[in-house]
């Protein structure tokens, strides 16, 4: 006897995980991780800041575009809610008024973290592919790496590798270059060791 077919998670599983969980239906399976930690949450608020100014305010670049933080989208049956993501204004004129979005943004970022990595990397690669989602960036802040790809056909065609010390000028943001290193808080100095002995005179 065939063993019954696994259930696709629903809205309402989703909605029943706690609010400290940031929930998601990737190929019918309830995917949940952890919030983002501190050196992720940065990385995220400061690229927002650098591409609003110039793409969305159009101060300094070209305008024509909305930014989301983690907004939660509704691509066919998968729910899936990306670090950020845009959209051209042409392609959502009007702010939707629902709790989620249903038109495919434009360009996606992803920042990786051990918890999230095999699904940015794997399935949700994947999604954003076949719903049409002209670019992806992959944000490592742990390793200070940014990968930018662009949908040809239905393959992602990886345009470009920026490590710290480079400048991001990747499409389709390149009109307004911004340092890697920016994305990135300056790492604290230790404080200084009260039983070190003071500095000698010169």
């Amino acid at each position: 006897m065939a063993g019954a077919a696994p259930r696709w998670a629903t809205y309402a599983d989703l909605e029943a995980v706690p609010d400290s969980l940031v929930a998601e239906i990737v190929d019918g399976v309830l995917e949940t991780h952890p919030r983002p930690r501190p050196l992720h949450s940065i990385a995220s608020a400061r690229l927002s800041g650098e591409l609003d100014r110039p793409f969305s305010r159009g101060r300094g670049g070209p305008g024509g575009w909305i930014f989301m933080i983690e907004p939660e989208l509704h691509l066919g049956p998968h729910v899936v809610v990306p670090d950020l993501a845009g959209w051209r204004l042409e392609r959502l004129p009007v702010i939707p008024k629902t709790a989620f979005v249903e038109t495919s943004p434009d360009w996606v970022c992803e920042i990786l973290s051990p918890s999230t990595t095999r699904l940015d990397r794997g399935p949700k690669r994947r999604i954003y592919a076949e719903f049409g989602v002209g670019h992806l960036w992959l944000l490592d802040p742990a390793n200070g790496v940014l990968e930018g790809f662009a949908l040809v056909g239905d393959r992602w065609l990886l345009l470009g590798t920026v490590e710290r010390g480079g400048e991001v000028v990747l499409p389709p943001f390149e009109a307004a270059p911004f340092p890697l290193d920016d994305l990135f808080p300056i790492e604290a100095s230790p404080p200084d060791d009260p039983a070190a002995p003071p500095p000698a005179e010169t």
